[in-house]
């Protein structure tokens, strides 16, 4: 077919940039860039200043380390899905990003899979809006159970809880 780009689904994304653990910046079919923000869970802190990269306290290293495995964990899911998602858009929050549960094309949930290695927790203030809730909720469950990730760790700091300090 000359001529002709592939196009896009009406939920189908490609990715452009993941900014942390739980949010990304994606393009729709008409090119239109969004960013979103992952329903139904939290990630760790990422650094965002030269200050908090070179902080020396240990709560900033350790949200921080947290922080860069989930992006990172998160960039492998992403191109594991050839750089493309689908969305479940739940809500718009105050940024203006759409909070949404994202799929790669093969149907796995993103959020599921990071919560099931111990790299996000579930946020339950918005679980409500979370279609998904209970496969997210059991596999956090199941990362506790067996203390992966955030959950082996006893000096770990909930996201919502570093954000105040």
């Amino acid at each position: 077919m000359f001529g002709c780009q592939q196009k896009l689904a009406p939920n189908n994304y490609a990715v452009k940039r993941v900014s942390d653990g739980d949010t990304m910046v994606a393009s729709d079919a008409a090119g239109q860039d969004i960013k979103i923000r992952f329903a139904c869970v939290d990630a760790p802190e990422i650094p965002h200043s030269n200050a908090e990269k070179n902080s020396k306290k240990a709560a900033d290293k350790n949200q921080f380390k947290w922080g860069r495995q989930a992006q990172q964990r998160l960039e492998q899911l992403v191109k594991k899905g050839g750089d493309r998602i689908i969305l479940t858009v739940t809500d718009t929050d105050r940024y203006g990003r759409k909070v949404s549960e994202i799929r790669l094309p093969d149907g796995t949930l993103v959020q599921e899979v990071l919560a099931r290695e111990g790299l996000v927790m579930v946020y339950r203030p918005y679980l409500k809006n979370c279609p998904s809730a209970s496969a997210i909720e059991q596999a956090e469950a199941d990362a506790k159970k067996n203390r992966r990730g955030i959950w082996g760790d006893s000096k770990f700091v909930p996201a919502w809880e570093f954000r105040k300090l």
